[in-house]
C-alpha cells in the first residue's frame, strides 16, 4: 500500500468516530453513561425517546466501539468502553462551548450562572473537611452509588423537597449533578433557597469533571446531614 492510500484509509477510520457521535441523542447517551451504566429502558426514559430508538442509537455506539454491553437477566446493560470515551465527550463539549456563541447563549438562558453563584471544584476540594460545608448529590441514587464526591450526601432532586429539613440552618450547602450542562443542581439551588437557606451554591462542574481532575471519589454512603 502506498503512503497516500495508507493515510486516506487511516483518516477514514478516524472519521468513523465522528460519524458515530454526530447525533445529539447519541451524545446525550454517552454523557449519561459517564455517570453510571444503564439499561436500554433507563436510557430511553432519561433521553425522552422510545426503547426502540434508544436501542438503535446504542447499537450505533456499540458498532463504533464507544460503548460495551453485558447481560443481566433479560436486560442488556450498557457502559462506556473506557475513560478515553469520557474524555472525548468532555473535549467535544468544551470545544463547542469555546467556539460556538450559541452554546453560551443557551447556557445563560438555561442556567443564569451569575445568580446561581457556582463554586469552582478546586475551591470545594479545599473545603471538603470543613464541617460547615454540606455537599449534596442531586443525581439519581443509582448514579450516586456508582461514585460520588467524597463525603457528599445523596439527595436526588425528586426527593429534595421532602428532605429539606435535613439540611442544617447556617450551613454552606453545595449542590452538584452530572456536569456543567445538567439542570438538576440549578433546580436544587433554587428549591433550597426558596426554603430559606441563604448560603447555597452549585458546583460549576459535575462528577465526571471532578473524577477527571483526580479529586476524591467515594462509593460508600456517609452519615446523613
Amino acid at each position: 500500500m502506498n503512503p497516500r492510500q495508507a493515510k486516506d484509509d487511516l483518516y477514514e477510520q478516524f472519521a468513523r468516530i465522528g460519524k458515530v457521535i454526530s447525533h445529539p441523542k447519541r451524545l446525550e447517551i454517552l454523557d449519561l453513561l459517564r455517570q453510571s451504566e444503564r439499561s436500554v429502558d433507563e436510557i430511553a426514559g432519561l433521553t425522552g425517546v422510545t426503547v426502540t430508538s434508544a436501542s438503535a442509537q446504542l447499537q450505533v455506539l456499540r458498532q463504533g466501539r464507544l460503548v460495551q454491553a453485558r447481560r443481566s437477566g433479560r436486560q442488556v446493560i450498557y457502559s462506556l468502553a473506557d475513560e478515553a470515551v469520557a474524555r472525548l465527550v468532555e473535549a467535544l463539549q468544551e470545544t463547542a462551548r469555546n467556539r460556538l456563541a450559541e452554546v453560551g447563549e443557551l447556557l445563560r438562558d438555561a442556567f443564569d450562572s451569575d445568580a446561581l453563584a457556582p463554586i469552582r471544584q478546586q475551591d470545594l476540594a479545599a473545603r471538603l473537611e470543613d464541617p460547615n460545608v454540606i455537599v449534596i448529590d442531586v443525581r439519581p441514587a443509582k448514579e450516586y452509588l456508582a461514585g460520588h464526591i467524597a463525603g457528599a450526601i445523596s439527595m436526588p432532586i425528586d426527593d429534595l423537597v421532602t428532605r429539606l429539613h435535613e439540611l442544617p440552618r447556617g450551613a454552606e450547602i453545595v449542590a452538584y449533578c452530572r456536569g456543567p450542562y445538567c439542570v438538576l443542581a440549578p433546580q436544587a439551588v433554587e428549591a433550597i433557597r426558596n426554603a430559606g437557606h441563604d448560603s447555597v451554591r452549585r458546583l460549576e462542574t459535575g462528577l465526571p469533571q471532578w473524577r477527571a481532575a483526580g479529586l476524591p471519589i467515594d462509593t460508600t454512603v456517609p452519615n446523613s446531614a
